[in-house]
């Protein structure tokens, strides 16, 4: 073959763990080819954050991810951290801010990431070929890629197609196909990180609710592995949404049911509204609920929940009536039809099962030349900047590898 066509090593996928594994290849003066189907590189590093890129979390660890093998992320969360990613941005001068519970985003935009991963990319002399559509794969040694723009050869493959999530942003599932194909198992696929839709009693009041947020903590009380979760619940014209829906909907299956505690900061519910029945029993049920909420929820609940308690003084309540308050209050049982899917989905959850990878080198243990890193692999971060981080852990992991047994040309 061509020279100009061999190269040390193809990745295939333009993503943030392509990216990173590539760059971290070209400072050593390995030969890279990066195959992108896409017309763009690095689209949903684009996206994400709101277009700010939530880039790291520095609180990120192995308990901030989902895997068949929770010990599976350890070996390369350890050798390339939040700190080391941190670096090469002050080394960019990319100014950045913590928003709150470790995330680090951008000031000014996502394409300052994507910019710096292009720059280090170009430092390296990597070639990345956009608009790629692989024709032949051979995973044989070598490594023999026919496509729409030509045919290359490589001594070792870097798969990081990414999964199914957001296929207008060029999700697809090419990596699992490919890793069937090399008699790899793959966990069972489903979206992650992904609004929860509902078509039962509820459905028309989150409806009118479309927008508007408001704290909770919700749980799983089915599921023992789930953490309970608090932070903002966004209500939309399909569901629920925010922070901690997103979180939990990596956790929940069909038919299970959601606790949400609807007032978390208060420990003890019906001894608040013990307490204030004695202070001002002739204010209203709702009065006190608009102590904790947007007017606009207080009206919603006491329509669709507790129609008969609109006008009624705390001292007109029975006391089975306000123990049925607090409990529905603070462990509101919530079915789920569904979720989005992966319209929406920000990961994609299962994936290459890690029983066939190398913890340390995320190479195929029966084919070492051959490397999956990313969300193709069965590990899934967290909201937060998790799965940014496992993206460029994973990435680096694959090239120090490559690097310990390559020798640049």
């Amino acid at each position: 073959m061509n020279q100009d066509r061999h190269y040390d090593v193809i990745v295939l996928g333009a993503g943030a763990a392509g990216l990173m594994c590539a760059l971290t290849l070209g400072q050593v003066g390995l030969r890279v080819l990066v195959l992108e189907k896409s017309n763009k590189p690095g689209k949903k590093i684009l996206m994400s954050g709101g277009g700010r890129c939530n880039f790291t979390n520095i609180h990120s660890a192995p308990d901030n991810f989902i895997s068949a093998n929770p010990h599976f992320c350890k070996s390369a969360l350890s050798r390339f951290t939040p700190w080391h990613f941190i670096e090469m941005v002050n080394r960019y001068n990319i100014p950045y801010h913590e928003k709150e519970l470790g995330q680090l985003f951008c000031d000014r935009s996502s394409k300052d990431i994507l910019n710096m991963l292009l720059d280090e990319c170009a430092d390296g002399q990597i070639t990345i070929q956009m608009s790629s559509e692989i024709l032949e794969l051979s995973t044989k040694e070598p490594v023999v890629i026919r496509t729409n723009h030509g045919t290359y050869q490589a001594d070792r493959l870097v798969v990081a197609t990414g999964g199914l999530s957001i296929p207008k942003m060029g999700g697809s599932g090419f990596g699992y196909d490919m890793a069937e194909q090399l008699d790899l198992s793959v966990r069972p696929k489903r979206a992650g990180l992904v609004p929860l839709v509902f078509t039962d009693i509820h459905k028309a009041m989150f409806a009118a609710l479309s927008g508007t947020s408001i704290e909770v903590e919700v749980s799983l009380p089915q599921n023992t592995q789930a953490p309970n979760f608090r932070h903002q619940m966004l209500f939309t014209h399909r569901g629920l949404s925010g922070p901690c829906m997103l979180q939990i909907s990596s956790y929940w299956g069909s038919g299970e049911v959601l606790r949400v505690n609807l007032l978390p900061e208060i420990d003890d519910v019906f001894a608040a509204l013990s307490d204030f029945k004695e202070k001002a029993p002739q204010k209203s049920f709702s009065h006190w609920l608009s102590q904790h909420w947007p007017a606009k929820v207080v009206q919603m609940f006491l329509e669709h929940l507790w129609p008969d308690l609109k006008q009624k003084t705390f001292q007109e309540l029975s006391s089975s009536e306000f123990q049925e308050l607090a409990e529905k209050l603070s462990a509101w049982q919530l079915k789920p039809s569904g979720t989005e899917g992966y319209r929406t989905a920000e990961v994609t959850l299962g994936g290459v099962d890690t029983k066939h990878l190398s913890s340390k080198t995320m190479a195929v243990k029966d084919l070492p030349y051959i490397y999956f890193i990313g969300e193709v692999v069965d590990v899934t971060g967290h909201l937060g900047g998790h799965n940014f981080q496992w993206a460029w852990a994973s990435g680096y992991a694959a090239a120090q590898d490559i690097i310990s047994v390559s020798k640049p040309a």
